[in-house]
């Protein structure tokens, strides 16, 4: 089937216009409106008789669905019959969506995502984006042919290894690459028409899932090293020459991986990685909302990163630029970051250290006037009480990683101690917000990677802000579509940053929160995406002429989940 939006010249109002007629109109989820087909568009497009004679309106269809939506017991059979609704109507989907964004985007994503992956061959219902297998690696340019999706303007792409922080999921991590996407319709408006999941598998190395006669993807440990890397640059290769003009963003692979896709790739195409990019993005983005209320500067900080993962490295990275921005050297702004991983306190006398950790491993002569019981294997709180870092970050994907004795030395050095347990799902986080404010006896500033409700400590209330990706990459997104930019660069995620920060209100600084509400999110998207364009143009990846009518461009380029009439022009 064939369909695109026009005008009519003489309304000037929009419509689809498509070349079919009948069944083939109600199973095509983009275009299909159920009940809500009118009485002149049953005529035209040979509908009659195939729905029941009610015309419902988006109102009435959207009080069915949620009636449906809430008759679900858990929140996992919430997520199999948002998958199904969107799986024949996507309007009204994304419309549902829209109207209980705080109540379903955790449902859509993190943390419910999480468990969908895990469960994907049980819950299994309908094919939905591109699976491209290990077997089919001369046969990549055919199978992205196949998509009915000829021009997508975006592609996420996972091999399915490092799913939040559950590990290994295999194909299942398809589920990462089609949330995410729904995020970039649902908080920024990139139309789902341009929208293409792709799931990258190479087996797995899941005991579980191997075991499991349901599971549906190739059953042998994951291919590596020189193999894996000839057909990730088939892929690649295969997207160049198919969809020149697509943004290509890389999700959940392992860290090391992760890191050298995004190096081998960034100066070719436009692509990026929201693990170690857009995690940077709102993670900086946090900072300066609470330096609102610490009321101190950026220059002045020192930052402990307990994990040393991709997402880890993207925040360091990041954190160098902005305090580089506020006049420090580059030398001197990765002496102000601290990481730890299981092993302690990274330093330079560990034998073969990644080059991430080379960089921001601690010397010798440095950790030698610390205070502690074991030299080899200092531990987090050690590290609190000698290096005196002012913010704490979390994305270790260790649960119990913040413990009383580390959020109550964070107090000790600090006045209002900035703690971000970032990892997710909830129940990977380092912390709960609740104990990070009790322990601090409310001196804490918190935000996570997963939902919380606010905490209520001594008659105040503490809402906690999320410290979602999905403020930050759907924007960054939307800009480089806008902007037609040829590349990503990490200055565009500094100035997403922020352009979130900015929308941080004083009512939400009012409530310790140093993020704006979900239910602004859209809001947000459109400044994060007009400074992604301002700075993809100061780099020379995007021409200044977008500038002149920038914000009405990224109006109108968001798509808004409401039906336009449909015509039948063969």
């Amino acid at each position: 089937m064939k369909f695109c939006t026009k005008f009519d010249s003489i309304s000037g109002k929009k419509y689809i216009s498509i070349d079919t007629k009948g069944q083939a109109v109600l199973t095509n989820a983009i275009i299909n409106k159920g009940s809500a087909f009118t009485k002149k568009e049953r005529e035209e497009l040979d509908l009659q008789g195939l729905l029941p004679p009610a015309v419902s309106s988006m109102k009435i269809q959207l009080e069915r669905t949620y009636e449906n939506y809430q008759a679900n017991a858990n929140n996992l059979q919430k997520y199999i019959y948002l998958t199904a609704l969107q799986d024949r109507n996507e309007t009204l989907f994304y419309r549902l969506l829209f109207e209980h964004i705080e109540e379903m985007m955790p449902i859509v994503y993190t943390p419910v995502v999480g468990e969908a992956c895990c469960k994907f061959s049980h819950i299994y219902r309908k094919p939905k984006g591109l699976y491209i297998n290990y077997n089919d690696k001369d046969q990549i340019e055919k199978i992205l042919y196949n998509s009915n999706i000829t021009n997508p303007s975006i592609i996420v792409v996972t091999d399915g290894e490092r799913i939040l922080g559950l590990g290994d999921q295999g194909t299942g991590g398809m589920g990462i690459s089609i949330g995410k996407l729904c995020l970039y319709t649902l908080c920024a408006g990139v139309a789902p028409s341009g929208t293409l999941p792709i799931m990258l598998d190479v087996g797995t190395d899941n005991e579980e899932r191997l075991a499991d006669p349901l599971y549906m993807g190739l059953r042998h440990k994951r291919i590596r090293g020189e193999a894996y890397q000839e057909f990730i640059d088939k892929f690649v290769a295969a997207i160049q020459k198919i969809y020149p003009n697509v943004v290509l963003q890389w999700e959940d692979f392992l860290k090391e991986n992760a890191l050298k896709q995004l190096a081998r790739f960034r100066d070719k195409l436009c692509t990026f990685n929201d693990d170690i990019q857009g995690t940077a993005g709102v993670v900086v983005s946090g900072f300066y909302g609470a330096l609102r209320i610490t009321g101190k500067a950026m220059k002045d900080q020192r930052v402990l990163i307990a994990g040393a993962g991709a997402s880890a490295q993207g925040i360091s990275d990041l954190i160098v630029s902005a305090l580089m921005e506020e006049g420090l050297t580059k030398e001197e702004a990765i002496k102000r970051i601290w990481t730890t991983d299981s092993k302690g306190l990274v330093t330079k006398d560990r034998p073969k250290l990644e080059e991430f950790k080379a960089t921001y491993a601690r010397a010798v002569d440095e950790i030698s006037n610390y205070k502690c019981s074991n030299h080899s294997k200092i531990t987090l709180e050690e590290v609190i009480l000698n290096a005196k870092p002012t913010i704490l970050i979390g994305t270790s994907g260790t649960p119990g990683n913040f413990s009383k004795e580390v959020v109550t030395a964070m107090t000790k050095v600090n006045e209002r101690p900035i703690i971000f347990p970032l990892s997710n799902p909830t129940s990977k986080a380092e912390c709960t917000p609740e104990d990070a404010i009790v322990w601090s006896e409310g001196k804490a500033i918190v935000a996570t990677g997963s939902p919380f409700d606010p905490v209520l400590f001594n008659g105040k209330k503490y809402r906690i802000g999320q410290c979602n990706n999905a403020f930050i990459f759907p924007g960054v997104g939307l800009g480089i579509i806008v902007a037609g930019a040829t590349r990503v660069t990490d200055g565009m995620f500094l100035e997403a940053a922020k352009a979130l920060a900015s929308q941080v209100t004083e009512q939400d600084i009012s409530v310790n929160a140093v993020f704006p509400e979900l239910k602004r999110i859209r809001e947000c998207s459109k400044f994060v995406a007009c400074a992604t364009i301002r700075r993809a143009v100061k780099d020379g990846f995007a021409d200044s002429e977008i500038l002149e009518n920038m914000e009405k461009a990224v109006e109108n380029a968001m798509w808004f989940p409401s039906y336009l009439p449909i015509s039948y022009e063969p």
